[in-house]
């Protein structure tokens, strides 16, 4: 192949590729799948900057999506941060691949590790958008760290910390890959726009998730091959149909593959791999330990969903993936890749837009910022989406979740209160209890439109502060100074 030919190869596969699981947020419509509710026009309140009834496990992402709402519809921002993501993910393979000197088919392969494995489409199909996000900027985090080119490496991390798990994953491979103290600092100040809200609220975990959100086994290969492929989400919704007819198997093959090069990949990436692999085969078959590790080490809820441990593994894989020699071996884990999740494009037309309900609008020019009750509104719809209302206005939010019949978390003390008040009539402790609006089918106003709250102050302050830091990521120098080890 002539020189001339592959970059153009290179873009044109790094272009399939992420058109084969993007294709379907280029149609019009709001984002509504599972945990994925971006609606065109969010409302900034309190819960959308980490302050509300909830733990703030979206924020910066809804303050994000809310104040760009106020401007633009909301769901294509995110659709654009999406495509933006799966672009610097895609350079951070190449960047990968050049830091190992790898060939031009070891390329390819690190390209498709990297934008198309079982965690990026699980993860995908279950609406964690934000999370995917991540999930494909890790390989570039550890290279980046590694070459000290923080011209890239600051604005993914601050890319992949929309959510709390995007950040504290992304510091943790950054630091992995190569210690230095601005990156340190840097990550730490990227968790603040939920970790104060984290501080101040202190909500009680109920230590009931782990065995809930354990990984699953997968046809012929059981939970620790489904793992070991990078895929075994808890949910069996979420995955490509080829998974349980035996496809899975060609993710095993693949792990085969690059485990033969693991000698050649820095260490510590490696020992990080081990890391999340082994810790997410460990906390299925001990679910006890996760609950208890939920229950008792701060901040260990956000790992609560154990399977997110597979993150760790994604950026030796790319690594592992561009030392692979000869060709014939490139080729033959090319396939691999492809196969145990080659029916991806079709299974993510689940993740078709959909029209936004009448009721939205109805309800947000109700509300006029105040805080609106919905009697019996649950955390999820019939199909198992988060309902778009909680998104839509400030709501004293349920929060209650379940899966297959057990109760994961319990309803917010303010949703239960508000839902007492209600059944008794008593319109007068509503209003005391921060209720504006009650919306049972028709609108019922208990209180006039008021000033935000220290609360929304602070979120939107935090807010403002994470996008500062965004905007200084571009500013910086492109490599690092060469630093003594530990600086």
């Amino acid at each position: 192949m002539k020189l001339s030919l592959w970059p153009g190869l290179a873009v044109a596969w790094s272009v399939l590729l992420i058109g084969s699981l993007l294709w379907p947020f280029a149609l019009p419509g709001i984002l509504l799948h599972r945990d994925m509710a971006v609606i065109a026009h969010p409302a900034l309140s309190e819960s959308a900057l980490g302050f509300g009834d909830l733990p703030a496990r979206n924020a910066p992402q809804d303050g994000l999506l809310a104040l760009v709402g106020t401007v633009i519809d909301a769901s294509w921002f995110a659709r654009g941060l999406l495509v933006i993501a799966a672009t610097l993910g895609a350079l951070g393979a190449v960047h990968v691949a050049r830091h190992c000197a790898a060939s031009k088919p070891a390329t390819l392969l690190a390209l498709t590790i990297t934008l198309v494995n079982p965690f990026v489409v699980e993860r995908l199909l279950q609406g964690q958008w934000s999370l995917v996000i991540a999930a494909w900027l890790l390989p570039g985090i550890a290279v980046w760290s590694l070459s000290g080119t923080y011209r890239l490496l600051l604005p993914a991390m601050w890319l992949a910390s929309l959510t709390p798990t995007g950040a504290v994953v992304a510091l943790i491979v950054a630091l992995t890959a190569a210690f230095r103290r601005p990156i340190l600092a840097y990550g730490l100040l990227l968790t603040l726009p939920w970790l104060i809200p984290s501080i101040l609220a202190a909500p009680p975990a109920l230590p009931a998730g782990g065995s809930s959100f354990a990984a699953r086994a997968e046809h012929l290969v059981g939970t620790v091959g489904a793992v070991l492929g990078l895929g075994g989400i808890w949910n069996s919704a979420a995955v490509p149909a080829s998974r349980e007819s035996g496809f899975a198997l060609a993710g095993v093959l693949l792990f085969v593959i690059l485990a033969s090069q693991m000698r050649r990949i820095p260490k510590r990436l490696t020992a990080l791999a081990i890391f999340g692999i082994c810790g997410a085969i460990l906390l299925t078959f001990a679910p006890r330990l996760a609950e208890t590790l939920v229950g008792a080490v701060p901040g260990a809820a956000l790992f609560r969903d154990s399977h997110k441990l597979v993150l760790f593994a994604i950026p030796a894989y790319a690594f592992l993936a561009a030392r692979v020699r000869p060709v014939s071996l490139v080729v033959v884990g090319l396939l691999a890749a492809v196969l145990h999740v080659w029916d991806a494009p079709l299974a993510v037309d689940k993740l078709q837009p959909v029209p936004e309900p009448p009721t939205l609008a109805t309800l947000q020019e109700a509300a006029k910022g105040r805080d609106v009750f919905v009697p019996g509104l649950g955390t999820l719809t019939r199909d198992g989406s988060v309902n778009p209302l909680v998104k839509a206005v400030s709501m004293v939010e349920n929060g209650e979740l379940r899966v297959d019949g057990t109760l994961v978390d319990a309803p917010s003390p303010r949703f239960t209160q508000a839902t007492e008040l209600y059944n008794r009539g008593d319109l007068e402790g509503l209003a005391s209890l921060g209720v504006g609006v009650i919306y049972d089918g028709a609108v019922t106003e208990l209180a006039p439109p008021t000033r935000p709250s220290w609360r929304w102050w602070l979120g939107l302050s935090l807010l403002l502060s994470w996008l500062a830091l965004g905007a200084a990521s571009l500013l910086v120098p492109a490599r690092a100074r060469r630093a003594p080890a530990g600086q």
